[in-house]
């Protein structure tokens, strides 16, 4: 049996005892494998395994394995999705939407504008999330829910056509308690209420929190969708920065 095998057995029984104690059926948790810093035909080995729906934090680095990973599914019943999770700029939009099945992680008005721009070029429409900021830390990326800005992109969405609004999505603060984390999945699953309640014409169906370390707290406040990375993978390679960083410590993840 392989690792990714034991880890997506273990991630699997995780997830169904946190559906269970939740009131939840598994069906209703959709498993994002988070695959940034991992090749090709890793992710080729956990789309045979089953997993559809990947996650990729930068454009550059999915455009340089997205092909050998595409000839490596080809058999696939299911050609695998692949969203960007990862903050973007609004120079690369154009890039993200012809590579990208879906884009986790609209911020701003501006952003969703270009989207939709260069979905409508493409004659697709491109499924999103808005990723909303919901941590003191100032390394998370996100709109403010209360600002000017969130309720100026809720107003507006529903004009882009060439964008499929779906939810939203949050990452929780790091080496907190976990009534911290718990609070930050409320919020979340308390806002995606609200704003559904006075957008009806956008979609809310996802709710995209939770990641390895604390996905059974996600699943217990409401996540439709939880991303896991490292507890399927297990530890990500170096990338090239930290190489010339560290050049003798090949295992860092900083």
């Amino acid at each position: 049996m392989s690792e990714l095998v034991r880890n997506l057995d273990q991630i699997e029984a995780a997830i169904t005892a946190a559906c269970k104690r939740a009131g939840c059926r598994r069906e209703e948790i959709e498993l994002m494998a988070v695959s940034k810093t991992y090749s090709a035909e890793r992710l080729a080995e956990a789309a045979r395994l089953g997993l559809s729906l990947f996650g990729e934090n930068r454009v550059q680095e999915w455009q340089g394995k997205r092909d050998a990973f595409l000839d490596l599914t080809t058999e696939s019943a299911t050609r695998p999705r692949v969203h960007l999770i990862g903050h973007l700029q609004s120079n690369k939009s154009a890039r993200a939407v012809e590579i990208f099945d879906g884009v986790d992680s609209v911020d701003s008005l501006r952003l969703a504008e270009r989207l939709n721009d260069a979905a409508a070029k493409l004659g697709k429409r491109l499924p999103v999330l808005i990723e909303v900021k919901l941590s003191s830390e100032e390394t998370k990326a996100g709109l403010d829910p209360e600002s000017n800005d969130a309720r100026q992109l809720l107003e507006r969405l529903p004009e882009f056509t060439n964008l499929k609004p779906e939810g939203l999505m949050t990452i929780a603060p790091f080496d907190v308690p976990e009534a911290e984390t718990r609070a930050c999945f409320q919020s979340l699953r308390k806002l995606r209420d609200e704003w559904s309640a006075r957008h009806t014409k956008l979609g809310w169906e996802v709710l995209s929190m939770g990641m390895s370390g604390d996905f059974k707290l996600a699943i217990a406040e409401g996540a439709t969708r939880i991303r896991i990375g490292t507890a399927l993978f297990g530890k990500r390679p170096p990338t090239a920065e930290q190489l010339k960083q560290f050049p003798e410590d090949t295992g860092s993840e900083k």
